[in-house]
């Protein structure tokens, strides 16, 4: 029997979505460990003078919820 956490995380890319969601991943990596899904909920931009300069990528993330005491 497994219980997971799902935590919403924002991605940021000046290239694109799929870029923004990548780097919201690899961030995430580096302080949770067994990332399993990762599910793109919103997808938005910011723009200026009528040109997008950063896509944004709302997502949620599931792991594995570890309940051992130490």
């Amino acid at each position: 029997m497994a219980v997971y956490k799902v935590i919403t995380l924002i991605g940021t890319s000046p290239v694109s979505w799929e870029k923004a969601a990548e780097s919201a991943v690899k961030e995430a990596q580096k302080s949770v460990r067994g990332l399993r899904i990762a599910e793109v909920k919103e997808l938005d931009m910011q723009i200026e003078k009528g040109k997008p300069i950063n896509y944004r990528a709302k997502i949620k993330v599931s792991f594995e919820f570890d309940s051992k005491k130490k």
